[in-house]
């Protein structure tokens, strides 16, 4: 029998640990500067995921070319992946490990910040947007699962969530998403 309870307890003990570790705490602060520099100097940020990750990079770049909690005026941040035709095509034409690479070598420009949202870090297709990125001079912010995987030897900052468990990692990533973007707005917006 599923316990809902045992869930949300796994869900707050997840939290929890992010809250005690005083180190990821100032790489989520971090992250979020680097983006409000980037956002400042003209800069766009880009987002790219997978499945739930690609979802996630979604609703936060629609927090930030929106609105997240009060009118402003919107920012640039855009998700890789919204482009279903692009998408298709580059992934039959060239293969799926470049979708995201190709994008952003027709979009990015130096002084971007890339997000990767990988719960395993090692999703092909995001190694390949960082390694593209890096090229390019966009600054790469990678969100993870707890080891990091290939992602922890790339990325500028890595926010790893600590957790194994994929639902677990995914609530995380959305959370500390939306603590991004309040101090992005925030920071650049002060009401």
């Amino acid at each position: 029998m599923i316990s809902i309870e045992k869930i949300i307890n796994d869900s707050i003990g997840v939290k929890q640990l992010i809250l005690n570790d005083k180190a990821l705490i100032k790489r989520i602060n971090d992250a979020a500067t680097m983006c409000v520099e980037s956002l400042k100097n003209g800069g766009k940020i880009h987002f790219c995921g997978n499945g739930g990750s690609a979802a996630d990079a979604q609703h936060l770049a629609a927090e930030l070319s929106g609105r997240f909690y009060y009118d402003r005026p919107p920012l640039n941040a855009e998700a890789l992946h919204v482009n279903t035709s692009y998408l298709t095509a580059v992934a039959n034409d060239y293969s799926y490990d470049m979708i995201y690479a190709r994008m952003l070598q027709a979009s990015a420009k130096k002084g971007d910040v890339l997000i990767g949202i990988s719960t395993s870090g090692n999703s092909a297709n995001i190694l390949k947007a960082i390694e593209v990125a890096k090229e390019i001079g966009v600054k790469t912010i990678g969100m993870t699962g707890e080891k990091g995987g290939k992602m922890a030897d790339c990325c500028d900052i890595l926010i790893n969530v600590p957790s194994t468990c994929t639902p677990r990692i995914q609530e995380s990533h959305i959370m500390i998403g939306h603590i991004i973007c309040e101090i992005i707005e925030s920071t650049l917006f002060p009401r």
